[in-house]
């Protein structure tokens, strides 16, 4: 395809050293109108500069979009009614941001009559499929562009030259260079790449942004109130929050308490491995709470069959398929065991540690106390039954250890 044939193509922007120069390059390469388009979804940045910026590279339509209440509402939340995990440790919180992103590119560019969308992942991360299988999902003829896929500008120094010869202003100095990447949204902060690339270096306790050391959290824990309703967090403390002030709210308790740090060699949908630290102290606390809500409000087999479906939905989140019909159907099985998720977690957050200490539902707890007492029972559960239980469960074991 000629890089002549768009008009005017949709950049997901933040204002950084790359997506300038890509903003540049799009314009010089393709000759075409760019609209920026930068979301904020909590990320904790100032985000005016990139106005400025863009404006100064000639861009007319300049969008910058508020989505930190839709990102916890419609992603974060939904996502942990699954408790999902991405191989056992990583909450996905860059994942979860990047169907919004994609949402909002497709939705601007039919807005503006751009023919094309455009973004700065690189060729070998997971965020080009994200982006892109997003933006098909929403639009399936839409065009994508993804420079790091076509141009020979592959490292910073070259960044930095192709910035200067046209007139882009850029921070820092030639050779100064962070020692990782960062990506930042309300759910957690990342970093990977530089030296974290080798895997059994250990992060300088100044790399972390969000979270005290374990080890300088106070001496005192602090103990917290959760309500559910519908799976979801409503109140902390007797407290009612909206979504993206309940999350800063955790954010802040797990900041302070050392919670949420993770360090973790992850397997990239691409094909390759990758090592990322990671801070996610509300969703951290989060998980720990609704889980705990669940184990009393959830039948056994709902229960379970919700813990053998959770690796397919993380992976289906992780891999860019938010939009597929089969995380859909997942999302509608989800929610609805959602329904009986309703009460109040009590939990202790104290040095790096989240420990629940309670658990309650007046309208839809299954737990029977008459029932699971280790003292007199008054008839409820007959123990005798036991035997015949256990005998019908043995006889395909005594079966085949008469076989052995």
């Amino acid at each position: 395809m000629s890089r002549k044939q768009f008009k005017k193509v949709v950049l997901a922007y933040s204002g950084g050293l790359d997506t300038s120069v890509i903003l540049k390059w799009l314009q010089e390469q393709y000759g075409c109108e760019v609209v920026t388009f930068t979301a904020d979804i909590g990320q904790g940045e100032e985000l005016e500069p990139a106005r400025a910026k863009a404006k100064a590279l000639g861009v007319r339509e300049i969008f910058i979009e508020d989505l930190v209440d839709e990102f916890v509402r419609d992603f974060v939340y939904p996502m942990f009614r699954a408790n999902t995990l991405y191989e056992g440790e990583y909450l996905l919180g860059t994942s979860i941001a990047r169907p919004l992103i994609a949402k909002y590119l497709v939705e601007i560019a039919q807005r503006t009559g751009a023919d094309a969308v455009a973004h700065g992942a690189t060729g070998k991360g997971n965020d080009q499929v994200r982006f892109e299988l997003g933006a098909y999902a929403l639009k399936p003829d839409i065009k994508v562009i993804a420079p790091w896929r076509e141009w020979d500008l592959t490292s910073r120094e070259k960044l930095l030259d192709y910035a200067r010869s046209h007139g882009i202003p850029v921070e820092g100095r030639r050779g100064t260079q962070a020692p990782y990447s960062m990506d930042a949204n309300l759910l957690h902060i990342s970093y990977e790449g530089g030296i974290l690339e080798d895997p059994w270096y250990e992060p300088e306790e100044t790399m972390w942004r969000w979270t005290v050391s374990p080890e300088k959290a106070p001496d005192e824990p602090d103990t917290v109130l959760l309500d559910f309703e519908n799976g979801d967090p409503v109140a902390l403390n007797g407290r009612h929050f909206g979504p993206a002030d309940m999350l800063r709210a955790l954010n802040k308790l797990g900041g302070r308490h050392g919670i949420g740090r993770t360090d973790i060699v992850e397997n990239r949908y691409v094909g390759m491995k990758s090592r990322g630290c990671y801070e996610t102290p509300g969703g951290t606390i989060l998980l720990k709470a609704h889980r705990a809500m669940e184990s009393i409000t959830l039948d056994r087999e709902v229960a379970h069959l919700k813990d053998d479906l959770m690796p397919r939905y993380a992976s289906l989140i992780y891999n860019g398929y938010w939009w597929s019909p089969e995380r859909h159907a997942l999302q509608n099985l989800i929610d609805e065991t959602q329904q009986r998720v309703n009460g109040t977690v009590r939990l202790r957050l104290y040095k790096g540690n989240v420990m629940v200490t309670g658990r309650k539902s007046p309208t839809h707890s299954l737990f029977d106390a008459t029932i699971a007492t280790f003292e007199d029972d008054a008839g409820a559960y007959n123990q005798k039954d036991a035997e015949g239980f256990i005998r019908l469960n043995a006889l395909r074991l005594k079966i085949l250890g008469r076989k052995k």
